[in-house]
């Protein structure tokens, strides 16, 4: 049991500095462009499990506003999103633009390499046949990288879907690259 406290606090030691490694050194802003493409609709749990992506013609462009922030002591930001989500060919009708926040925490970073989550409402400006509702709950998963103090890059997995509020709702899922500059 004691080899699992020691090593449960060496991994966790890191991510309780007191820079945030989503943000260069005295940055208090950073914007954020995020570029996806949809792996299917499905549930959170599709975003994890690479084998079980279906690519689809959807695209996702969003532009992210974000102050840094702790959560329970660990580096954190607090976004301001505006997403658009172009669906073509077979994807037709599922196209919406949204405006959300959104939080995100990294329990874990080392040399440059982070690794973190993030929650937030998010409103469409039209509903469709994956989701019945305007509503939509967005989670992400990202891993990123410093750059330089002002730079950093991300690979992340997102879902939009409203927790099952309307019978309707197989949810978006994306997958794709983010570029930050923080300032």
């Amino acid at each position: 049991m004691k080899k699992y406290i020691c090593l449960l606090s060496l991994i966790a030691t890191p991510a309780m500095a007191t820079q945030n490694p989503m943000f260069g050194a005295n940055h208090d802003n950073a914007i954020t462009l995020y570029a996806g493409q949809s792996t299917g609709p499905g549930s959170l749990f599709k975003l994890v499990n690479p084998f079980d992506w279906d690519i689809l013609p959807q695209t996702m462009i969003m532009a992210q506003y974000s102050q840094p922030m702790t959560l329970f002591r660990l580096p954190a930001r607090q976004n301001f999103n505006v997403v658009q989500n172009i669906g073509y060919e077979s994807g037709r009708g599922l196209s919406f633009l949204g405006v959300g926040i959104s939080w995100d925490v990294v329990p874990l970073h080392w040399c440059g390499f982070y690794i973190g989550g993030g929650v937030g409402p998010y409103m469409r400006d039209s509903h469709d046949r994956y989701v019945a509702s305007r509503l939509v709950f967005g989670e992400k998963f990202f891993v990123g990288k410093s750059i330089s103090d002002a730079w950093r890059a991300e690979f992340f997995t997102l879902h939009f879907s409203n927790g099952d509020f309307t019978e309707v709702n197989r949810g978006f899922n994306f997958t794709g690259l983010a570029v930050n500059y923080s300032f």
